[in-house]
């Protein structure tokens, strides 16, 4: 099996992180690969940041002068390659940042908990970072949108489950 490092840094303190949040991640990253057949030891940041933060990246990197949920940074050059770390060897897959902020207000409106948003907003990021891009046509949105499900289904956190931190 291969290995995935999962770098989880918090830069906002607006919305306190619920425990076992790194895990979740974690595991949502994982089952993304293995869903995905990516067999490469990897490597994938993921950042928490306020509203006015992602706003700013997300007119700076998309030319969209507004807050979003997520915003993906993949790391695959222009060939289609993806970059590897000269020290580790491992794939360096790009960053995910996710607002807080909108994902608290997400979960509120869809009626479910922060860990089931914040575990959709990663894999979400994940499919990005493997290259779905669901802005690219219905179809491809439809295909994200099925694997995003089953790989949430397969975590036990689907729409309508309850979380349990165990």
């Amino acid at each position: 099996m291969s290995k995935l490092k999962v770098y989880v840094k918090n830069k906002q303190n607006i919305v306190k992180i619920p425990v076992g949040i790194r895990l979740l991640i974690r595991r949502c990253c994982q089952a993304v690969l293995a869903t995905e057949k990516f067999d490469k030891d990897a490597e994938v940041s993921v950042s928490f940041v306020t509203n006015k933060e992602i706003r700013n990246l997300n007119k700076a990197y998309r030319n969209k002068d507004a807050e979003t949920d997520v915003l993906s940074f993949p790391l695959t050059n222009d060939d289609g390659t993806q970059e590897v770390s000269a020290e580790t060897g491992f794939v360096l897959l790009g960053d995910v940042v996710i607002s807080l902020e909108t994902a608290v207000k997400q979960a509120d409106m869809y009626g479910h908990s922060l860990e089931r948003e914040i575990g959709f907003l990663t894999v979400h990021s994940m499919l990005h970072l493997l290259g779905y891009d669901h802005e690219t046509s219905p179809l491809e949105e439809r295909i994200m949108r099925e694997k995003e499900e089953a790989v949430l289904e397969k975590l036990g956190i689907s729409r309508d489950a309850t979380f349990v931190t165990e």
